[in-house]
């Protein structure tokens, strides 16, 4: 098993030095669904949500979070990020919404977190612009999908 990289030798929690690290293009994929009640979609979906463009704010809210993910996760390197986008699809069938992020950086460190910080943000957001109507809906299977660059090359969730 690797050894965890954020404490030393002593056992202290401590940032992990990447400045000798080869700077590569690096992109993660993340996803995670919010399934709620059948009326509480059909709302979002037609665009009736008195708060406004549900889908629409949450994407804005999904990007800012990607760029502040450095803020909250105490050990998370500031990034440079080259692009993020966040896609939000209606399930009827399941009655949720699926998200998936794509974060990309040229640099010397991944961007798994920020991928995963971008979905749960914006799957939250959903959740509060809905709360009035469905105090219900659940945030499920948020998880890293695929990860490229580095030293460590790609990884990718098995089916």
């Amino acid at each position: 098993m690797t050894q965890l990289t954020h404490f030393n030798q002593a056992g202290e929690a401590h940032m992990v030095d990447v400045g000798a690290k080869t700077t590569t293009d690096r992109v993660a994929l993340a996803e995670g669904l919010i399934t709620m009640q059948p009326q509480t979609l059909e709302l979002i979906m037609a665009g009736e949500h008195k708060k406004g463009d549900v889908l629409g704010i949450a994407r804005i809210a999904g990007i800012m979070a990607a760029k502040k993910t450095s803020d909250l996760i105490p050990l998370c390197h500031p990034i440079m990020l080259t692009h993020i986008s966040v896609d939000l699809t209606p399930l009827p069938e399941k009655q949720a919404v699926h998200c998936q992020t794509t974060v990309k950086t040229t640099g010397q460190t991944g961007v798994e977190m920020e991928a995963l910080f971008a979905v749960q943000i914006a799957l939250i957001t959903i959740y509060d612009m809905c709360k009035a109507v469905d105090r219900g809906m659940t945030l499920e299977n948020i998880r890293l999908i695929k990860k490229a660059g580095g030293k460590s090359g790609t990884w990718e969730r098995a089916v």
